[in-house]
Order: structure tokens, then sequence, then C-alpha cells
């Protein structure tokens, strides 16, 4: 096989594995190097395996509660080696996918650890190929061993798409037993009967409903004043008041100063609003306090390319200041989403291609947080809308005033709308409750068409469904609600 590509990508995850896609689509020879294995974070550690051990959970809360469905169900159990084996299978699955993707758009995959050695200056970049990564954790099957490996390759272009890690607080580090990230809490050999999780953003959130609903006692401690801190502030509210209902013990406005290991578990010493101090004590912690952008070892400050705090800088179609060098997903900047970085993959090839792909807008990219309930928004919160200058209308829509929320037995939850008031655009959308992730898109795809409050109240949503709070939110806003 040639040692010369038109397109190089350095790391197979979402955004690389997308990417490389795309650039085979559009007639580029085109490879991915890959440390670990294929399929990123998202796939192997992150998005995927997180969702099953999440429906297990609700599940397993469904069955519990089968009496208010007027069901006799006999007190469930549960194998936690059981439980962890479905996700893994359920990631090893999905993994296996994207190598038949990449065998199916005749993409090689280089096994091994990526350095650019040379880029700019008018000729090819020169990528080093060293040995493989031995993975944090190891996968559910070992890495594949591809024909292509150890070298010296050349590429017209390289994006970057190393995605990123746990970030680690000196003092907290984790250990794998008693102090946890990601990576452990989701393949753990038993279940805690006690658990203190640092953080309350998308990632502490769902591992606190996770095993909350599994039994376990759950305190969640954020910095900040507010939980899942970037949500609007009404949604954050109601979030937290489910949350507290099902047993979850939230501290806010709290840092943890100090953890001490035992044999036992943990003890934390908690700093509160006012100076005071509380000490905490459970099985394990999970550090949940964001991710940082893996940038290190690939040569990039030695061929000139500008970071800020760990972050590539590039432009909005992934252009870096070096000339024929390009990032794209966790490493380009936050949102840190999966779905931002394909998206970005595709726009980034597209602008190599000279397509003129339209830049990434950021306020366009959904966010979706699976605890129970879930959480979706897009766009501006209503505080942020207030602070660039908007005369907003906002509506509100609760559950409980929807049929099929009602049927389901889910009357926990909210749909919110924020509009400027001037021209009816339509600046965000925020969400809370039952199957939410799947509705935000209805929004997603307004915002992207510039859609006004006057064709939503045009659009017939079908009945009964939970879509129509979407309607009755939009109506809301406007004095015109039906149902509440």
């Amino acid at each position: 096989m040639a040692d010369t590509y038109d397109i190089l990508v350095i790391g197979g995850g979402p955004g690389g594995y997308v990417a490389a896609i795309r650039a085979a689509q559009l007639g580029y020879k085109t490879a991915v190097v890959e440390r670990e294995h294929l399929g990123g974070i998202c796939l192997n550690w992150g998005c995927i395996p997180t969702k099953a051990l999440l429906r297990t959970a609700e599940i397993f809360h469904y069955a519990e509660n089968g009496k208010n469905y007027g069901l006799e169900i006999a007190p469930p159990k549960f194998d936690i080696e059981a439980v962890v084996k479905r996700s893994r299978g359920v990631s090893a699955q999905l993994n296996g996918g994207v190598g038949y993707l990449m065998k199916k758009n005749k993409i090689d995959v280089i096994w091994g650890e990526a350095k650019i050695t040379k880029a700019g200056k008018g000729g090819p970049a020169e990528v080093s190929v060293g040995k493989m990564k031995k993975p944090v954790v190891e996968p559910q099957n070992p890495v594949p061993k591809g024909v292509l490996g150890e070298g010296t390759y050349k590429a017209k272009h390289v994006i970057v798409a190393t995605g990123a890690r746990p970030r680690v607080l000196p003092g907290i580090e984790p250990d794998g037993d008693r102090i946890w990230t990601y990576f452990e809490a989701m393949k753990p050999k038993s279940m805690p009967k006690s658990l203190i999780v640092m953080g309350s953003g998308a990632i502490g959130i769902e591992f606190a409903s996770f095993y909350r609903f599994m039994g376990a006692e759950v305190t969640v401690i954020e910095l900040l004043p507010q939980i899942l801190p970037v949500e609007d502030a009404d949604i954050a509210k109601l979030a937290r008041k489910q949350f507290e209902k099902q047993g979850m013990k939230i501290m806010t406005d709290a840092k943890v100063a100090k953890v001490e290991k035992s044999k036992d578990g943990v003890t934390v010493t908690v700093e509160t609003k006012g100076g005071k101090t509380e000490t905490l004590k459970a099985e394990r912690l999970i550090s949940a306090v964001g991710v940082q952008g893996n940038t290190e070892g690939l040569g990039l400050e030695e061929i000139g390319v500008e970071l800020d705090r760990g972050i590539i800088k590039t432009d909005g179609v992934g252009k870096t200041g070096v000339e024929g060098i390009y990032a794209i997903g966790d490493v380009a900047g936050p949102p840190m989403l999966a779905h931002k970085a394909e998206h970005e993959g595709t726009i980034c090839v597209e602008a190599i291609k000279g397509m003129h792909p339209h830049p990434m807008k950021k306020t366009e990219i959904p966010g979706c947080t699976y605890c129970q309930p879930q959480i979706a928004s897009v766009g501006l919160t209503e505080a942020k809308a207030k602070e660039a200058g908007h005369d907003v209308k906002v509506g509100r829509f609760n559950f409980t005033g929807n049929g099929k929320a009602i049927a389901l037995g889910e009357p926990d939850g909210m749909v919110k709308t924020v509009f400027d008031a001037k021209t009816g655009e339509l600046l965000g959308a925020h969400l809370v409750g039952a199957e939410v992730t799947e509705l935000i898109q209805g929004f997603v795809i307004a915002i992207g068409l510039e859609t006004t409050e006057e064709e939503l109240f045009h659009t017939c949503f079908p009945h009964p469904t939970l879509s129509e709070m979407m309607h009755e939110s939009v109506l809301d806003a406007y004095g015109r609600v039906i149902h509440q």
C-alpha cells in the first residue's frame, strides 16, 4: 500500500472516522491513524455504553414501580456483571461497525501513535507513527492488528481529531479503586452502596442518575450555584427537584477541598458557601469535572500550530494557522460533543474540497443529558438571550398538560422556548422530561431554518404525542396556549 495520502486523519473517533468517510466519498485517498480503538471515547467509553447502562437503570426503575401501571412484579434484582457485559457488548458491536465502514470506503487504518514531523511550506505533511498506546482501560475486544503500522506517512492534508480525556484535579487523582473517572464508573465490579459525584455536568449527572436508580446513595457536589451549569435556570431547577425527589442529595456552591482514601472508601471534606465545612463519607467518588483535549505529543507546537489553553485554534472550517493542518472535535474546543465533532469533520473536508460549506454555528448544536428525567437544549438560554441584548418572549408548557405524558406516567417536565420579541426569531429551546432528547431535533431544525413564531403557530403536530408540548410552548410565549 502507498504511504502517501490526500487526507490523513489522526484519531478514529466520531469526528475522525466521519471526516475520513466524507473524504473518501469525495474521491480522496484517505487514511486514519488510531492508537487505541476505532470509535473513540464516545463509542467505547462514553456516549454509547453509558446509554446502555442508563437503559438498564430505567427498566429496573419501571420494574420497581410496576404497581403504578397496574402490574404486579416481584421485587426485581440485578446482576451488575451482566449489566456491564451488556453495555460492553453494545460498544463492541458498534466498534466493529466502524471497522466495516473503513473497509467499505477503502480507507486505510494505520495502527499506532502519530506525531506530525513536517508541515506547511507548500509540500505534503509528514506524520511519524510509533507503537500503539496501551488503552487506559482494555477494550471489550483486542485492538485489531492492521496491515499498516509504524512508519512515516505523507499527506497533503492532515486533520487532527484526537479527542479528549477526563480532567484531573491535583490531590484528587483517580486511582481506579476508590476515586473513579468515567472509565471505572462504566464497569464496576460490584455495586457501591454509596457514591459521591464531583461535578454536575452531563457526565456527572448521568452517572449520578444511573447509580441512584440502581439503589446507591448518591451525593452530587457542584462548585457553581446551579447544577447542569450550561442549561437554562428553569430547566436545571426542575431537574434538581426531580433528582432530590428520587433521593439524590445535591450540594451547590460547594467545593471538594480534600479527599482521603481508606480500605473502606473515601472521606470528602467539602467547603460550602460562607466558609463552612462538611465531611462526607462514601464507598466511591466519581471525578466528573470535565475533559481536556489530547494535544500532547502530536508535534503541534514544533510545526507552529497555535494552541490556547490546550485547545487548537482554528477558523470556522477547521483550518489552523499552518498550511495543510486542520483540527476538529474536542481538540478544537467546546462544546465537546460527538455530534459536533462529526459535523465539524464534514465541514472541514468539504472546505478542503472547495465546496464552501457554512462554518460551524455553535449556537445551533444541541446538547442532551440522558439522566432521568432527560434534558435537552439548543440555542440561547433566557439569561444568555437577555445578556446578548434581546428583548425576549418566553413560553413554557408543563408535561402535566399533555395527554401522552400522563398516559406514559411521566407528568414531570417542561418545554421552554425563547423568542426575540421584535422579530419572532426562535433563539433557544430547553426541555426536561421523558424522551426530550428525541424531541429537541425539531427545534434544532427550526433554528437552522430561521423559523419564526408565526410558522410554528401554523405547524400541525400529531396527537397524542409529547411533541405537542413543543407547539404549546411556542403558543404560550405569545399568550395563545391552549391546554394550560
